[in-house]
């Protein structure tokens, strides 16, 4: 509602300087008076006015050829009917005036109790207090007419004041009130609209708008005003789309209209039979109207649109069997890479036979992929208490010892050996394993080869 009076850097004379001044009160309400006194009056200083049997304070909003302006655009005479400013507010008059305005919201929440008691079918929504304390009026809204002289008679009695009754329609009771819209802003009729036009659903129409009332109604319950800002750009954009009252008839069949995109002129057309849309410029759909009023009917709607649909076709079909020949092939490579049970150590039999006669080190020997036997297809390691007895006696060939010592540094080739005889590299990786529990992995043989070789008699077992 704020004016920005772009002649305010001209010097006017004072004798040529228009004598009214436009006055804003609260909620952005204005009216004109006559400055009789020739003032000096800035934009934003608080005077004193008369009013119908008082007078009031308002805040001067606009001046100098301006106001006329505004007066030509609402229509109002300049005649002897137009009220005059008394002077300048002092700071008394705005201390009286602010202890005045302390009354309206208690009278507001009062008001609506008396209103329900009364069960009167309006919506009281602001009231404004004059400045001199002895007259109020009351904006509400309204359905119907309402039969408020016994609510006046209460509202005078308890109050002491003269009170005005001013019915006001759902836009202005939204400005009033302000709010923030839907767009992140707030309310233009509480900003800068002051006159509020007729919007009708075909502004919704002509934009192609979604015709849901929850999303086309603002905070006051009608229409919003902003749908009539881009009404006239779209009205001069469809002068050059042609106007489709039948489905376009073609070969195929018949094409109904399913979008429009005004600015860039696209039109969308489908078939019954097909989701698929076909988006068409307005020459090409006035052609094929053109055709259809002769009589004719065209092969396709869009021509590039078909042909790449038939140069596509095969090569689609040409993929999806190159993917289903290469997925076959992938499966059966699947399969062969899988390792079969390796039984009792039948890859390390090699290492067995080279550990007992001393000829070949455990570094030289290679895993065969039957190492490691499977169950339920994961590979598992060699038992530790099968064929324990033969891994001891291989461990006490001086020879097989030196193999063991290398097989320390070559851990990483861990064989998995058959159930008699492990193989070198188990013996290696098991061999502190096995010193710890000699007594329960055949440590009476070992303890008897170990003495035969010392050329000492073994003692015998403790019992226990």
């Amino acid at each position: 509602m704020n004016v920005f009076d772009w002649l305010s850097n001209m010097d006017m004379p004072v004798e040529d300087k228009f004598a009214i001044v436009e006055v804003r009160f609260k909620n952005g309400r204005k009216e004109f008076f006559r400055n009789v006194d020739k003032l000096l009056l800035t934009t934003g200083d608080a005077v004193v006015v008369e009013v119908p049997n008082g007078h009031h304070i308002g805040h001067v909003s606009l001046q100098g050829e301006l106001v006329r302006l505004q007066m030509q655009k609402k229509k109002i005479a300049n005649d002897g009917e137009i009220k005059k400013i008394y002077r300048l507010a002092h700071q008394k008059d705005l201390e009286k005036f602010e202890e005045v305005k302390k009354r309206e919201l208690p009278t507001l929440y009062r008001t609506r109790e008396i209103i329900r008691d009364l069960k009167l079918e309006m919506k009281l929504s602001d009231i404004e207090y004059q400045a001199d304390n002895i007259k109020a009026t009351f904006f509400y809204s309204a359905d119907d007419r309402v039969d408020f002289r016994e609510l006046i008679k209460i509202l005078a009695g308890e109050f002491k004041i003269r009170v005005e009754m001013r019915q006001i329609s759902l836009r202005q009771e939204a400005g009033r009130l302000g709010g923030i819209g839907v767009c992140g802003r707030e309310l233009c009729c509480s900003t800068w609209l002051s006159d509020f036009k007729n919007v009708a659903t075909s502004a919704a129409r002509y934009q192609n708008l979604s015709l849901n009332p929850s999303k086309l109604s603002g905070q006051c319950g009608r229409l919003k005003c902003c749908l009539n800002y881009e009404l006239e750009t779209y009205m001069d954009a469809l002068e050059d789309i042609p106007k489709i009252e039948a489905p376009l008839l073609t070969e195929k069949g018949e094409a109904t209209l399913q979008k429009t995109d005004i600015f860039r002129k696209i039109m969308w057309f489908g078939f019954k039979e097909e989701n698929t849309w076909y988006p068409l410029n307005i020459e090409r759909v006035n052609h094929i109207l053109r055709m259809n009023r002769e009589g004719k009917r065209p092969a396709t709607l869009d021509i590039d649109i078909v042909e790449e649909k038939v140069t596509t076709g095969p090569l689609n079909s040409d993929l999806d069997q190159m993917d289903k020949k290469f997925k076959n092939k992938s499966r059966n490579k699947k399969k062969k890479k899988k390792p079969h049970g390796g039984g009792h150590g039948g890859g390390n039999a090699n290492a067995q036979a080279a550990g007992a006669e001393g000829t070949a080190p455990a570094k030289e020997v290679h895993n065969a992929p039957g190492d490691q036997a499977h169950v339920g297809g994961r590979p598992q390691q060699q038992q530790r208490n099968t064929g324990g007895g033969g891994n001891r006696q291989q461990q006490n060939n001086p020879q097989n010892r030196q193999g063991q010592g290398q097989n320390r540094g070559n851990r990483e080739q861990r064989g998995g050996g058959g159930g008699e005889g492990g193989g070198g590299n188990r013996e290696g990786r098991n061999r502190n394993r096995n010193r710890g529990n000699r007594d329960n992995r055949g440590g009476g043989q070992n303890r008897e080869n170990r003495g035969e070789r010392d050329g000492q008699t073994p003692k015998p077992e403790n019992p226990q």
